[in-house]
């Protein structure tokens, strides 16, 4: 595939605003979980809440829009200068020639949450107040990041569970591969919400403690929330001094093993397919890859079966970790998310340690990193496995 340049980008969760305090926390092993103080949510578990979310205001114009997901999405796109770099991406190419693609599990729903407490007592009617088009609906985050960014061109929201960001990356490429847009904005948005948190929690999937991602105890998830985002341009030919280090998307890879819809196949066949599409597109040997950022979510069964598949393919002495153990899983915008650290990976050197885990479980064979390492990194990939077996893995790597 010909590789995309991921011309700016920018990250905020729990770990921190924007590319600096991630990188910074990233650095310091810091992570963001803590016990659950959200809303209402009465559950012995961590999370990865972003502070402030709630002060965030939307333009007036954009009132309709108004919900925790919307504003995480404001405060995400505000950072690192990255609404001014699709600004100008907007003058070069058009508005009409770039796409929004984002991803989300559950988008606003929240706002629904919220709506149902105040239902009319005698006729049920939801508050006049609550807009489900522009809120709860999953159009609605790529709807308003258009709106924001003053963009005009196709617009599309993938959920497909804990791939959707990354999945973005691929819907993006193919457009542009077919000559509809010039340019993309992917990204992932998704914000804490009771559903996930008493939903996870009765599938029994939700840890008591931060989670510990390959560890010999590890028992479940931490949900967290985030917003990430990227701006995708064609590789100028030749790339400026300036961007020897652009980060690039060099390769794709996607598979839907369909075979439970909660639990992933127990020898990881889905996600073996995605990293190898993804090697095949990009034209690299295993051997090639510096570091692989595991999708990681610390339950027993995907731990498991990542651990197989990876192993199959890579053997035991490619460096990994999981970086949900600092920033919790962010569902929907995890794909975003760890695409970003990635890009930070490849420009500072930096192979993120796996906060939380203790002890690694010895059935799972892979060089899993319990400390950071700082070493010179050319080429990454990263994981991203959803319910339903809907699989991506993307590829990052250094331009120069």
């Amino acid at each position: 595939m010909n590789p995309l340049w991921l011309s700016h980008f920018t990250a905020t969760s729990s770990i921190g605003r924007g590319l600096q305090q991630t990188l910074n926390a990233l650095r310091g092993q810091r992570g963001g979980l803590a016990p659950c103080a959200f809303d209402t949510v009465d559950l012995p578990t961590f999370v990865g809440e972003v502070a402030a979310v709630d002060a965030v205001a939307l333009p007036a114009a954009l009132a309709a829009f108004d919900s925790r997901n919307n504003r995480l999405a404001l405060l995400g796109l505000m950072q690192d200068g990255f609404a001014e770099a699709v600004a100008a991406a907007s003058q070069k190419y058009g508005a009409h020639r770039i796409g929004v693609f984002i991803g989300t599990s559950t988008s606003a729903i929240l706002q629904t949450e919220l709506a149902y407490r105040r239902l009319d007592p005698a006729t049920g009617a939801f508050p006049p107040d609550f807009s489900y088009r522009t809120t709860h609906n999953t159009f609605s985050v790529a709807d308003f990041t258009r709106q924001v960014l003053a963009l005009a061109g196709p617009a599309v929201v993938v959920s497909s569970a804990c791939s959707s960001s990354a999945k973005v990356f691929a819907s993006a490429h193919r457009m542009m591969a077919a000559g509809l847009i010039d340019a993309a904005v992917v990204g992932g948005v998704d914000s804490l919400c009771l559903t996930t948190l008493y939903g996870f929690n009765s599938l029994g999937l939700i840890s008591t403690q931060a989670c510990r991602p390959f560890d010999v105890e590890r028992d479940g998830i931490s949900i967290g929330e985030a917003a990430a985002f990227a701006l995708l341009e064609p590789v100028p030919d030749p790339l400026e001094p300036l961007n020897d280090d652009a980060v690039l998307l060099l390769g794709i890879g996607e598979s839907s093993d369909a075979h439970h819809m909660s639990s992933p196949h127990p020898e990881g066949l889905g996600a073996r397919m995605a990293m190898q599409e993804a090697l095949a597109t990009a034209g690299l040997d295993a051997a090639e890859i510096d570091y692989i950022n595991l999708h990681g979510t610390a339950t027993p069964s995907n731990d498991a079966a990542e651990t197989r598949a990876v192993a199959a393919l890579f053997g035991s002495a490619t460096p990994c970790s999981s970086t949900k153990g600092a920033t919790g899983h962010t569902l929907g915008a995890a794909g975003g998310l760890e695409a970003v650290i990635c890009a930070l990976a490849l420009q500072h050197g930096l192979l993120p340690a796996g906060l939380n885990t203790q002890q690694l479980d010895p059935a799972l064979p892979l060089n899993y990193l319990l400390h950071n390492r700082e070493q010179a990194v050319r080429r990454v990939l990263s994981n991203s496995f959803g319910f339903g077996g809907t699989n991506c893995s993307l590829i990052f790597g250094r331009a120069g």
